[in-house]
């Protein structure tokens, strides 16, 4: 097993609230901050709603944090805004310290907070390579010889004896960024800079921090965007108010994340409404029930990736219409749709009118053609041409797909996180040949 990289123990940080006062201040200022004292005294010798002393000069940003990485891993932090991710990277950059507990951490650090601190908008770009690198603590030396690499990884090769005050904001981002991503410490944290330049230049991004990682460097990385997550981590962490409520494989996490806000989460794996006047829809067509079905027939929410899924769509007819179809998509945890499905050639109904009655309608998904992870399915209740809407395509149900291996699995007796989208069990046939065979 590799040694560790970092050792986070029961780190905790407080941060006080409101501004340190000046110096010198006008007789108005000093009249206003002796009445903002007094207001702020009153707060806090006061008793809350639950009959507790309120104290709101400070907040906790962490608490209790403990986790433990090894070298050569590539690990996710994630959590909503104010999670306290940025204020860990900065205690385990050393720029600030921890209230309580302790951080560990064998090797040298190279940080990448905030992309570009330290540019100089009156400097070339060859002189703020050299600025910002000494910052980011690399050698003359080592610049020198890392110097053109830099510089064609930030495709601003004939802008760089030009002041960075005339760059464009994408232009500063990707020669800061080249900068930092040509650092070479054992420990690399990352926080939310991967979102430079356009979508070739990010791809690009990523991909040095993939190269990073294959070489053996241990990697923090911060960040929203849970695709990125998904490629470069194998593990992450999820913080929420200060603390770690998950720490596992990448796309359990990602989901638990995702989950998290409330218009984010769906009512499960059936829903159903027992009459018309309350059903979603509108005065020719609403919505009856839509569930999740197993293998035996009873809604769950929670389907092993050998497990056949059927979705069953009911839905009334209250005047006769066209051809009126229920249309889904399924969508995983990054909001990316992994598939779309309609009964298009429907033996019985197909291109036909639909008279007054109530439909069922199934689909079928089967067993091995999905990868592990959490779905969601939205429905739409519509004509295919001329398009017609009888209800929106509206997010009604959720499921989660867990893969488990050995024979029912796409993977086998691999137990690393399978990638794609999907993970349908393909045929493949192989060939021996008792000698080898040379030349054509």
């Amino acid at each position: 097993m590799p040694p560790l990289a970092i050792r986070v123990e029961s780190v905790s940080k407080r941060y006080r609230i409101g501004l340190a006062p000046r110096r010198y201040q006008t007789l108005r200022e000093s009249l206003s901050s002796s009445l903002g004292y007094a207001v702020r005294w009153i707060a806090r010798s006061g008793r809350g709603a639950d009959g507790s002393r309120g104290d709101s000069s400070s907040i906790w940003a962490l608490r209790g944090v403990s986790f433990d990485v090894r070298q050569g891993e590539v690990v996710g932090i994630i959590g909503r805004n104010g999670a306290g991710k940025s204020t860990l990277l900065k205690i385990l950059s050393r720029i600030t310290e921890p209230t309580n507990g302790r951080v560990r951490i064998a090797g040298r650090i190279g940080s990448l907070l905030e992309v570009g601190t330290g540019f100089h908008p009156e400097l070339t770009g060859r002189e703020n390579i050299y600025l910002n690198g000494a910052i980011l603590g690399m050698r003359r030396d080592e610049i020198q010889r890392r110097f053109d690499e830099i510089v064609a990884f930030s495709e601003v090769e004939q802008f760089m004896d030009t002041p960075v005050k005339r760059y464009s904001s994408g232009m500063y981002l990707r020669l800061a960024f080249a900068v930092a991503a040509h650092l070479d410490p054992e420990i690399l944290l990352v926080d939310e800079v991967l979102a430079v330049g356009d979508q070739r230049f990010q791809q690009k991004c990523i991909g040095k921090m993939e190269s990073a990682g294959s070489e053996g460097r241990t990697v923090l990385f911060v960040s929203h965007n849970m695709p990125a997550i998904a490629r470069l981590c194998d593990r992450t962490i999820l913080l929420d108010k200060g603390e770690v409520i998950a720490d596992g494989p990448t796309g359990t996490v990602v989901a638990r994340y995702l989950n998290l806000d409330e218009d984010l989460r769906q009512p499960g794996a059936s829903v159903s409404w027992p009459n018309p006047e309350q059903a979603p829809g509108n005065e020719e067509v609403r919505l009856k029930g839509m569930q999740l079905l197993g293998p035996h027939g009873a809604p769950q929410a929670e389907f092993d990736a050998g497990d056949p899924i059927e979705l069953e769509v009911q839905f009334w007819v209250l005047r006769e219409v066209p051809n009126v179809v229920p249309m889904f998509r399924v969508y995983n945890e990054d909001r990316l749709c992994v598939f779309a499905s309609a009964p298009i050639r429907d033996p019985v109904f197909g291109g036909r009118a639909r008279q007054v009655g109530t439909y069922t309608a199934r689909c079928h998904i089967p067993p091995l053609f999905m990868a592990e992870g959490f779905f969601s399915v939205e429905l739409a209740l519509r004509t295919l041409y001329p398009r017609r809407f009888f209800l929106p395509g509206v997010r009604l149900l959720s499921f989660r797909i867990v893969d488990s291996g050995g024979e029912d699995s796409v993977r086998g007796e691999y137990r690393g996180l399978w990638p794609g989208v999907i993970a349908p069990a393909l045929h493949w046939q192989s060939d021996y040949l008792p000698q080898i065979e040379v030349g054509a």
